[in-house]
């Protein structure tokens, strides 16, 4: 096999390429067909300058005919039939509320369950935030670390907290009665 020095070589003649013959263009044309655009749009503008105006019309005034008007008799206002305008300041209005019921097993809300206490720690510092306060259960058995708020003693409570968190975008919660 015989070493060839490329560098040494130079570089390879050049081919003679066939000259490629543009088609010649004819200039005639197009400055025939802008004359002809250009002389189209002014005799159309001529043609809208030499248009009338509309006439104007004619008022010719003519004398009202006056009718006399009918009075019109205007009927008194009618006598109020309502008494709740004098009675309803005077009344009062009683309302019972129902008892809350408190549970015998607590509430409890679960704001995910995470495979990493990481991710964990990220929701309860997302919920502190919320000035609520939570803690991380692992759970047993398995690897998963749950945030858990509460123990609530009524549910109203713990669906206002869980009301606020929704507000936040923290979601999803859900409210459990907690197992003892």
């Amino acid at each position: 096999m015989a070493n060839k020095d490329y560098v040494r070589r130079g570089r390879s003649p050049k081919k003679p390429t066939p000259k490629k013959t543009a088609p010649r263009r004819k200039p005639w044309r197009s400055g025939l067909l802008a004359l002809l655009l250009i002389s189209g749009f002014s005799y159309g503008l001529f043609l809208l300058s030499r248009d009338p105006e509309p006439p104007q019309a004619v008022v010719v005034p003519t004398k009202p005919v006056a009718k006399p008007k009918p009075e019109k008799v205007i009927p008194p206002p009618p006598e109020e039939k309502w008494d709740y305008v004098d009675s309803l300041p005077k009344r009062e209005v009683e309302v019972v509320a129902k008892e809350q019921k408190v549970s015998e097993i607590p509430y409890i809300m679960q704001c995910g369950a995470y495979k990493t206490s990481s991710q964990a720690e990220s929701r309860k510092l997302d919920i502190a935030f919320q000035g609520l306060k939570s803690e991380i259960r692992k759970t047993e058995g398995s690897s998963w670390y749950r945030v858990v708020l509460g123990p609530y003693k009524y549910k109203r409570d713990a669906q206002r907290d869980e009301h606020k968190l929704q507000r936040a975008k923290i979601e999803p919660c859900a409210i459990w009665t907690e197992p003892q």
